[in-house]
């Protein structure tokens, strides 16, 4: 009964809806001379079906139209059967795809939705709302069917379910019918007369097809779409709209005519997705599906890496704005170096442990996590680490800052040098190694040529394996490839291996490359089948039945062709053969020579594994063709169709020259350069650019990784320096030729538009007239700013009109006063910029301002604040006063300053009185410090407010600045002179007295020469003082001072004084000296001079001549002007001149020899002619003296001189000439020009006057000493010094009767006075202290020495003056020590003479005759008395009737043997002992019987 009356219901509705039809196309009917009123308005409801779309979708049961005045009729049921009711209404299984097409309770579809709460609500409003230009397009059914989803969407709020009886849903059902008969009635009408009657729904005639790729590849998907009104396309990726605008370098979209693209940059296996186009218009929408499959390689990280969504819930309605600070700059890195790239990202507004997502890339593409690539987010800080740099890292960097509101973006390029070359001429390492087109048992290598061939050409490149795991590299090619491309072969299926290139030329070969990635040997299916993706939704599953051709001989090899070609080696490529089995297969490879039918296998030993080989030696130039046989364990296949016959070359050809390439400045260090592209080049790698300065030829690479582009900015150049540059394309067969080098060009900053001022206030106000200020703007555009543009416009609440211009001249101050304003009316002001490149944007508008008259009474605040002469400590800060005076003229400024980091609280006076001017210098500022500046205007009603803040200014000397100096020149002239190296053109040089302009120019005579201006003073004098200041327009920063006082001037004019009537100077005065003769020389030297210089010699102002007397000399090369006279006679008393005439300069300079002076110089002058004439005989160069040795011996020397074989020398003493055979003749020696009489040790017979006389025919001289009393005593304290010198340190001695101190000298003399002291106090000798000389040894001898003896123990030797002092210490542990040996010396003294011996009166051999008796008797000696006992041969006797043994008054031991036989030979001894020791007298016993001897002579003979 229930399904019943909910059939009828629905019929019902059917009848309803059909009668709501009818209703919404009479009231379109009517509205349709006022279409584009409601089009707003629906714009407008459709904004509020979107602000309701979340609740929509919470809805459980599926809507249904009805219109606004629907009937609210009511079913009551239970809530279980409306459940029931509810699931029975559902078409589609919970499972189901959800559909986008709205339908009502019979299936119908009568409307569409959009899925557009699954992205942006900016987003769904863009696909939503057509643009204006559209609207005509879309006819007015778009229109009412976007109101009717409007208002069924608001109703749908509320669905309701009623009970109605059985003859009200056949009324409504059969109403329904009736209803919707009309309805397509009156369609049908409206399409005949309704223009719009042509549109129809989106259709795609061509659908996006799926696709698999390989990471890192790109793919496009496109679609055909028809439709009229034009449909709208929107791309999904597993059902979320894809935004291309926020993720630019991820996706393009593109929409050409009815061709629609979806490009995907650089696939990732994140990329692996479902992907949906859909089309929408007014009649409806479709979409397509299309999968995308990414596959990775088996070594690659397979987790997927989950990335942070750009927004989370409590940022949902947040707009982000994101700011980049701290940029980095240009980078330049070299080879092996480190290098960190960075920026702050400031994100507003902060939302805690929000994280923007970063993404940096290099050239367009994405970078990854690598051992060479490290990103980092800390802070705000976003952080690039490029690790051990590779000429591969060079290229454009960007970071990317993503939100969910959108994208900020940052490029800078970063360079890499290579590293400096281990052998001088080879070239630096190739680049880029990659591998292609891998097989089981090959590999494709290719790599860029580098930027420097070195000092000559490359010759080739060597590649290099290495299989992973190990550390050894292996050389593949035996020669050279001329190819930046080569097929390595003979690798082993399933291992692992690593690639590097070197490059060779005649000086050797370069440093290695960054190695490949890593590649596996495998075949390409297995590959595919091991790493491909298992994403549920593109997974696939093939079912294969078991080949029954095992043991089978495989089929033949199809499409053989030729993929390379090149003069070193050949590859072929082929497919597999479809009949193969399970096992694998290999193939043999067949060539034959062009013009014979004979085909030669070229593997024989070992077939290859892939279907790829490479030939080599090849023969250059013949043709040949090639076939390919397969083979396995059943035997060899029958051979593959032959390739066409190939000719070995090399196809590709080196690429042409590019054009001459066009360099245009940029920046100071930065030259943009341009070149058409070459020509018909094919596989280009890219350009390399060149830049040598001119006037070298050597040539150096602006970027070591190629360009594809013909535009490359070169940086990293020398400021004004001058180059020329050159491009040569490179391609894998070589470089080309050098382009044309271009014009000669500066590297120089490009002079720009300047930036917009700043700071645009009010300064004044009047009832109709206001004063505006502003700031210079922070960028001149390295021009000077030559003027000012006001604009203006009126402001009415929130409402502002168009801007208008105030000025049509330029102003030059950076204020201006606007009159014929209207007062109480409301103003906004902007300013712009003009230099001679043109007039910058406007500037920030000013505030709303008023114009009404102030009442202020201090004056308003100075503007046009700037400063000049910018230093490491001081610069000048300029400006100009206010435009509003106050009630008084202002009468002084004050100047703060602070430094630009710190707060508020750090402003402080530069000075504390007031300063009258409008400049002042600021000294004393830290170097590489920023600081602030402001300024305050005073009249008599006080200190105004302060002016704009003035900074941030970098307190640091621009490089190269010069100081302006003054020069006076030869003709008295006195100038400043200002010098700028780096003037260029359109830069001027701008004079100004007290930093304003000069008008009085008759005061200066400016002269400018290149890189130079100079400002003569015409008339010095006290008008001229002040600061000179000269600043170079168009060239920021540079600019000087000079501050001319009177203290300075007075200077400048004495110097011109000297340089108007010049002296000539003198390096030195007029000097006199004695020469050999008794010569007198007179000289002087000229500082400068020239050669027309004359000299006049002057005597007591006469002027005299060369001649007898005088002789003149004037050395021009050096200046010395000479006067000698052989000799001095009174007469030559007086003063002598030299006068010196050079052009209009003179100088004098004069000598007085007069009184004592004159007489002491003539008496050495004499005397010197004297000596002249004794030396041209024998004579005495150093006269006799003496001397002592070392040893102490007195020698008698004198050095003579002109000496000849015939020359006497005789020796006196005491006026007796010292004969040959007398004895002291043998004390004389000659030697090395020196007589020497050898005294020894001296003695007061030694006394007396020596002498030694020189004869022979040419003269005679003689020389005397004497060595009596005051020579004696000097000869003898110089004896003394020489012993007390000679003195050792004070030893310190124990013996048995006490302590010794001594010291040793080289010899001691009986006169030598030597004093001994104790505690400083001279000791008197005694019995028990002693003091004397042992030969060479001076003692000190403390016979049993106390506590009393302890202390300072110094000998003082004579030495002829003060003494000699040697000091001891006798105290301590010297005094424990030395009284401790004595003790025990002395207890050995005693135990020595006490000791038990045998003193005497025992022989050594004692002969006995048989029988007879023997009597000894041995002295004894000790204290006390010993002990005597004897022994025989060791062992002690004891007295019997045979032995007596005696020992009596305790001196004497006696033995007697009577009756001695032979048994009493032996050794004997007498032993004594004591306590102090024991002593033995030993002695033989021979005992003989004269008979037997007899005997024993006779058996003998």
């Amino acid at each position: 009964m229930m399904s019943e009356s909910l059939q009828v219901s629905q019929k019902e509705q059917q009848l309803q809806l059909q009668h709501h039809k009818e209703q919404h196309q009479k009231a379109l009917h009517r509205h349709h001379q006022s279409h584009r009123e409601q089009h707003q308005q629906h714009r407008h409801e459709s904004s509020s079906f979107l602000s309701t779309k979340s609740s929509i979708n919470k809805q459980s049961v599926s809507t249904y139209k009805t219109t606004t005045r629907r009937v609210k009729t009511s079913v009551k049921t239970e809530k279980k059967g409306l459940e029931q009711v509810v699931k029975s209404l559902s078409p589609l299984p919970k499972r189901a795809k959800r559909t986008y097409l709205a339908t009502d309770l019979d299936k119908e579809v009568i409307g569409y939705v959009i899925p557009i709460f699954r992205a942006n609500h900016e987003e769904v409003r863009g696909l939503m709302e057509a643009r204006e230009e559209d609207v005509t397009e879309e006819g007015i059914n778009y229109v009412a069917m976007r109101n009717l989803f409007v208002r069924e969407s608001r109703e749908a709020m509320e669905v309701r379910v009623e009970k109605k009886s059985r003859t009200t849903r056949i009324r409504e059902s059969a109403e329904r019918v009736e209803l919707n008969r009309t309805l397509d009635e009156w369609t049908e009408f409206r399409k005949k007369m309704n223009p719009d009657s042509l549109t129809h729904p989106p259709e795609m005639t061509t659908k996006p097809r799926s696709q698999t790729v390989w990471e890192g590849q790109t793919i496009r998907l496109h679609c055909t779409v028809a439709g009229w009104p034009r449909p709208r396309i929107a791309w999904y990726k597993n059902n979320v709209l894809i935004d291309a605008k926020a993720r630019s370098e991820k996706y393009t979209m593109e929409s050409n005519y009815n061709m629609h693209y979806l490009e995907i940059k650089n696939c990732d296996f994140l990329d692996t997705a479902a992907y949906r186009v859909s089309a929408l218009n007014v009649k409806g929408e479709m979409s397509c599906v299309a999968t995308v499959v990414v596959k990775r390689f088996q070594d690659e990280e397979r987790d997927l890496i989950v990335t942070e969504p750009r927004g989370f819930c409590t940022e949902h309605g947040v707009t982000f704005r994101t700011t980049i600070l701290d940029k980095f700059q240009v980078a330049f890195g070299r080879e092996g170096e480190t290098l960190s790239l960075g920026c702050t990202v400031i994100v507003y507004p902060t939302v805690k442990n929000y994280k923007p997502e970063v993404v940096w890339y290099r050239n367009g593409l994405p970078l990854k996590a690598s051992q060479w690539v490290h990103t980092q987010w800390a802070g705000q800080r976003a952080t690039l680490t490029l690790v051990h740099l590779n000429k591969e890292d060079e290229g454009m960097y960007t970071m990317r800052v993503i939100t969910k509101s959108g994208y900020d973006t940052y490029s800078a390029y970063v360079f890499v040098r290579d590293a400096d070359v281990e052998v001088e001429g080879v070239p630096v390492a190739p680049l880029d190694v990659r591998c292609h087109d891998v097989n089981k048992d090959y590999v494709v290598v290719t790599w860029k040529q580098p930027a420097m061939e070195g000092s000559s050409p490359i010759l080739g490149y060597y590649v290099d394996r290495c299989e992973v795991g190990t550390h050894h590299w292996a050389q593949c090619n035996d020669t050279p490839v001329k190819y930046a491309r080569f097929p390595v072969t003979g690798l082993v299926e399933g291992r692992s291996y690593v690639f590097r290139v070197t490059a060779l030329n005649k000086a050797g070969v370069s440093r290695a490359s960054r190695i490949s990635d890593v590649v596996i040997a495998m075949d390409p299916f297995d590959r595919a089948r091991l790493l491909g993706p298992s994403a549920p939704w593109t997974g696939m599953i093939k079912f294969t039945e078991e080949d029954h051709t095992a043991g089978v001989v495989p089929g033949e090899p199809t499409d053989v062709v030729v993929t390379e070609a090149t003069k070193s080696y050949v590859v072929l490529a082929w497919k597999p053969p479809v009949q193969r089995g399970h096992e694998g297969v290999m193939y043999y490879i067949e060539k034959c020579v062009s013009g014979s039918d004979m085909w030669q296998r070229v593997n024989t030993s070992m077939p290859v594994k892939s279907p790829r080989f490479a030939l080599f030696d090849l023969s250059e130039g013949k043709s040949y063709s090639f076939r390919v046989r397969c083979c396995n364990s059943a035997g060899v296949s029958e051979a593959s169709l032959a390739t066409s016959e190939i000719t070995v070359g090399d196809v590709l050809d080196l690429p042409s020259s590019p054009g001459t390439p066009v360099a245009t400045r940029n920046t100071s260090t930065s030259v943009v350069v341009s070149w058409e592209a070459s020509k018909d080049v094919k596989n280009l790698v890219g350009y390399y650019i060149e830049y040598s300065v001119v006037g070298t030829d050597v040539w150096m690479p602006c970027n070591n990784r190629p360009v594809k582009q013909t535009r490359f900015v070169c940086h990293g150049l020398t400021c004004e320096t001058t180059c020329v540059f050159r491009v040569k394309a490179v391609n894998a067969a070589g470089y080309s030729l050098s382009s044309t080098a271009s014009q000669p060009e500066l590297v120089r900053a490009a002079i720009s538009v300047p930036a917009m001022p700043t700071g645009v206030r009010l300064l004044e106000a009047d009832k109709d007239t206001m004063v505006i200020g502003w700031s210079e703007p922070a960028n001149t555009g390295g021009a000077d700013i030559r003027g000012y543009f006001v604009d203006y416009r009126t402001v009415k609440g929130q409402v502002v009109s168009k801007w208008h211009e105030l000025n049509l001249q330029a102003l030059t101050t950076t204020s201006y006063k606007v009159e014929n304003l209207k007062e109480n009316v409301v103003y906004q002001f902007q300013v712009r910029a003009m230099n001679m490149a043109g007039v910058s944007d406007g500037s920030v508008p000013s505030a709303a301002l008023e114009c009404q008259e102030w009442t202020l009474t201090v004056p308003g605040p100075p503007v046009g604040l700037h400063v000049l002469e910018v230093r490491d400590s001081s610069m000048v800060v300029l400006w100009e006063p206010p435009s509003f005076d106050g009630r008084s003229p202002v009468n002084g400024y004050y100047l703060d300053v602070k430094e630009a980091s710190v707060g508020e609280e750090g402003w402080t006076a530069v000075h504390e009185k007031t300063n009258k001017s409008r400049f002042m210098k600021v000294s004393g500022l830290q170097a590489a410090t920023s600081y602030v500046f402001r300024v305050r205007a005073q009249n008599l009603a006080g200190v105004g407010n302060p002016s704009a803040v003035l900074g941030p200014i970098l307190a640091e000397s621009r490089p190269g600045t010069k100081e302006i100096y003054v020069d006076v020149d030869d003709d008295g002239v006195i100038s400043m002179v200002f010098e700028c190296s780096e003037m260029s053109e359109g830069c001027e040089f701008v004079w100004s007295k007290n930093y304003e302009a000069i008008k009085d120019t008759s005061r200066l005579t400016i002269i400018n020469e290149k890189g130079r201006s100079r400002a003569i003073f015409n008339n010095p004098s006290l008008e001229d003082l002040g600061i000179f200041s000269c600043v170079v327009t168009n060239m920021e920063g540079i600019s000087s001072s000079y501050e001319l006082t009177e203290e300075g001037l007075m200077r400048l004019l004495d110097i011109s004084h000297d340089h108007k009537f010049p002296v000539i100077p003198f390096k030195n005065e007029m000097a006199m000296e004695l020469q050999e003769k008794g010569r007198v020389r007179f000289w002087t030297q000229v500082e400068k001079f020239t050669k027309d210089c004359q000299v006049e010699y002057v005597f007591n102002d006469i002027i005299i001549h060369q001649g007898e007397k005088y002789t003149m000399n004037f050395d021009k090369t050096t200046g010395i002007i000479e006067m000698f006279m052989d000799s001095l006679e009174v007469t030559d008393e007086g003063t002598f001149t030299f006068n010196l005439v050079d052009g209009k300069a003179k100088g004098t300079t004069s000598l007085v020899l007069i009184g004592e002076e004159f007489r002491a110089l003539q008496k050495k002058s004499q005397f010197e002619r004297a000596e002249w004439i004794r030396k041209q005989g024998p004579h005495f160069i150093e006269y006799l003296d003496f001397t002592v040795t070392p040893q102490c011996d007195v020698l008698l020397q004198c050095t003579v001189g002109n000496m000849k074989a015939d020359t006497q020398i005789i020796w006196y003493k005491d006026s007796i000439p010292i004969g040959e055979r007398d004895e002291a003749a043998k004390k004389l020696e000659k030697k090395d020009g020196k007589l020497i009489f050898n005294i020894g040790k001296i003695s007061k017979n030694d006394v007396g006057i020596y002498e030694v006389y020189l004869r022979d025919e040419r003269g005679q001289d003689k020389s005397r000493f004497d060595m009596t009393d005051a020579g004696y005593q000097t000869v003898m304290n110089e004896l003394f010094r020489m012993i007390a010198n000679s003195s050792s340190q004070i030893k310190v001695t124990s013996t048995e009767h006490g302590i010794i101190l001594s010291s040793d000298v080289t010899y001691y003399h009986e006169e030598q006075r030597v004093t001994w002291l104790h505690k400083d106090a001279k000791i008197a000798a005694s019995e028990r202290v002693k003091a004397g000389v042992t030969g060479e040894q001076l003692w000190l001898k403390i016979n049993e020495p106390t506590e009393k003896d302890k202390g300072k123990y110094t000998i003082d030797l004579f030495d002829g003056k003060d003494g000699v002092k040697r000091v001891v210490e006798l105290s301590g542990k010297v005094w424990e020590e030395a009284f401790e040996e004595f003790q025990r010396l002395k207890a050995a003294a005693i135990a020595e003479r006490n000791r038990a011996r045998v003193i005497g009166g025992l022989p050594d051999v004692v002969a006995i005759q048989e029988g007879k008796s023997l009597n000894l008797t041995g002295n004894v000696w000790g204290e006390p008395t010993p002990e005597v006992s004897w022994t025989k041969n060791e062992r002690e006797l004891v007295a019997d009737e045979r032995y007596v043994l005696k020992f009596e008054h305790g001196k004497y031991a006696s033995i007697a043997i009577d009756a001695v036989t032979r048994t009493d030979s032996g050794k004997y001894a007498l032993v004594v002992r004591n306590k102090y020791g024991t002593e033995a007298g030993q002695f033989t016993v021979s005992v003989y019987n004269p008979e037997d001897d007899e005997k024993e002579e006779e058996e003998k003979k």
